[in-house]
């Protein structure tokens, strides 16, 4: 069923640069749970109240468990979905590498999966900064929001490709989806991300240097990790003008929440992922955030992925379940590469903020490397899907459907990640996804 992919040339950059050896002998156990604040660099978890232990961590997010469950929740959300929920994807998983998505994880007030959140760091933000400052980060959201979009809509072609293995709309003579040709389209697709990613350092670093000694008092009173320290801030004033467009201020909002995750985190915390940032093309996201969606005080429970995974599972039958479970053990390689690759791009990020410049090309290469790496283990999971939502019975389907929890939900023909359109977007034919025995590789 899967082809293998072999290792690109980008790779190769991940091991010159040496990163892989910031792991040491005990592999991933390595890699301690970020954590920092006021520009901290020693990696301690910045709990004020004082725990050393954090409940989230790079161990965590690969541990079979969390995979395990998350690619379920993703499996129970592709097969009873559709496409145009595939497509809904939250701003903050894409140029992650600012510790944004570990400060939110680890809040000491439990608010970082709620709207809230995001609004309060962003307006202390945009209240400790000047006028200059502030425009720097409106210019940058204005130059971002176009290709901001266009990151989005590089997401569909995929994604049609997935439903078509999921209903068995194949080229003829085609034994499914080709594993290379996925990767190295997600390869494209990352390498794009990285480059807006060096992009929005360069402008946090241009903000960085330039904070006067007050601003950084009022920035280090806030604490990484901790709502209740932010103090309620009227954002009015720093709103963006009437008529603006959404993307820009979703961007702007963007700017200002990650410049304070990185400027007061780690390389630690911006290496960190959640163990839903990888395979985000099925629609697990529009399961999970839609409730919340125009909602000012939401909070997204943090169990209904591990929850609704386990019961898709204990829905199937073992033959069923075995498809899904031995995706686990097949992409523990690829997410130990994945953790190399992303504490390297973090690393070659933050040189930005002692004034010194990031190589623009080694940062899209490790982006390339990344993509092909998410490409390979979305391939596996689309076409593991497809089997079992190939072997389902009317009673599972029934069972799986009330499993879904959106009654009364239904997802727009497509959506620049959570902004709905009205039309289902014009897409190319997506034959080149599939394996073709006669095609050159």
């Amino acid at each position: 069923m899967f082809r293998k992919i072999g290792q690109s040339r980008a790779a190769s950059v991940v091991w010159s640069l040496g990163f892989s050896l910031m792991l040491g002998g005990a592999g991933l156990a390595a890699a301690q749970p970020p954590g920092g604040g006021q520009g901290r660099r020693d990696g301690r978890p910045p709990d004020p109240r004082g725990r050393q232990q954090q409940q989230y961590s790079i161990e965590q997010a690969v541990s079979d468990e969390a995979q395990l469950h998350t690619i379920a929740f993703n499996g129970l959300a592709f097969i009873t979905g559709d496409f145009g929920a595939a497509t809904f994807l939250p701003p903050g998983k894409v140029c992650d590498f600012f510790g944004f998505q570990y400060m939110r994880d680890i809040d000491a007030a439990g608010k970082g999966h709620n709207p809230m959140f995001l609004d309060r760091v962003a307006a202390n933000v945009l209240q400790a900064l000047n006028d200059e400052q502030r425009a720097l980060f409106q210019q940058a959201a204005r130059q971002e929001a176009d290709n901001w979009r266009k990151l989005a809509g590089k997401r569909f072609p995929l994604i049609d490709a997935f439903y078509r293995e999921l209903r068995g709309e194949i080229p003829q003579g085609s034994p499914g989806l080709d594993r290379e040709s996925v990767a190295r389209y997600v390869g494209d697709l990352f390498a794009f991300d990285a480059e807006l990613s060096y992009r929005r350092a360069q402008v946090f670093g241009q903000v960085a240097v330039s904070l006067a000694p007050e601003q950084r008092t009022a920035l280090s009173r806030m604490k990484f990790g901790d709502f209740n320290t932010w103090p309620a801030v009227d954002m009015e004033q720093y709103k963006l003008p009437r008529g603006t467009e959404k993307a820009v201020n979703v961007a702007y909002m963007t700017y200002a929440s990650e410049f304070f995750s990185w400027f007061a985190g780690t390389v630690e915390a911006d290496t960190y992922f959640c163990p839903e940032r990888h395979g985000t093309y099925f629609g697990g996201f529009f399961m999970k955030d839609m409730p919340a969606m125009g909602q000012r005080d939401f909070d997204i429970s943090t169990s209904v992925t591990g929850d609704s995974g386990r019961a898709f599972l204990d829905a199937l039958t073992p033959d069923e379940r075995g498809w899904i479970t031995e995706i686990v053990n097949r992409q523990r390689k690829a997410l130990a590469e994945i953790v190399r690759v992303r504490r390297a791009i973090a690393m070659e990020l933050r040189k930005f903020l002692s004034g010194e410049t990031p190589g623009r090309d080694t940062i899209v290469a490790l982006g390339r490397r990344y993509g092909e790496l998410d490409g390979e283990m979305s391939c596996d999971y689309a076409s593991a899907f497809a089997e079992v939502g190939k072997a389902l019975t009317a009673s599972q389907r029934q069972t799986l459907a009330t499993l879904r929890g959106l009654q009364g939900y239904r997802s727009a023909p497509a959506y620049i990640y959570s902004d709905p359109l009205t039309a289902a977007p014009a897409l190319p034919n997506t034959d080149a996804f599939f394996f073709s025995p006669g095609r050159k590789q």
